[in-house]
């Protein structure tokens, strides 16, 4: 693969799309995928961040937004995947914390 000419930019739109995922957790999990590659990022990467780009561009009304719904019920979920990425052979985790029916936190983790 053809290795893309400014690592350095590549590196600091990640660090900004990182930012982006606290309020656009539909974006967390392609954001993770394309940060693997920060040392030594290939032209189908930096295409992938302007794809996610694009996304954020095309859905600017798609955040987070915190509802009272009348309760404070605390529900958590966990799950975890071993080892079901053939690419890299390394198991995955997460959790999501709601309160009432606003995600307050989330983690995934490889």
């Amino acid at each position: 693969m053809e290795l893309y000419y400014d690592p350095v930019k590549y590196q600091r739109l990640l660090g900004k799309l990182y930012s982006l995922t606290l309020t656009r957790p539909g974006i967390s999990f392609s954001v993770s995928i394309v940060s693997q590659f920060l040392n030594s990022p290939c032209v189908n990467h930096w295409n992938a961040v302007v794809r996610i780009l694009k996304y954020i561009k095309s859905a600017p009304g798609k955040r987070l937004v915190f509802t009272d719904k009348g309760h404070t019920n605390t529900i958590g979920y966990w799950d975890v995947d071993w080892v079901r990425d053939a690419n890299d052979k390394q198991s995955s985790s997460g959790y999501c914390i709601f309160v009432g029916r606003n995600l307050i936190s989330w983690k995934n983790k490889k």
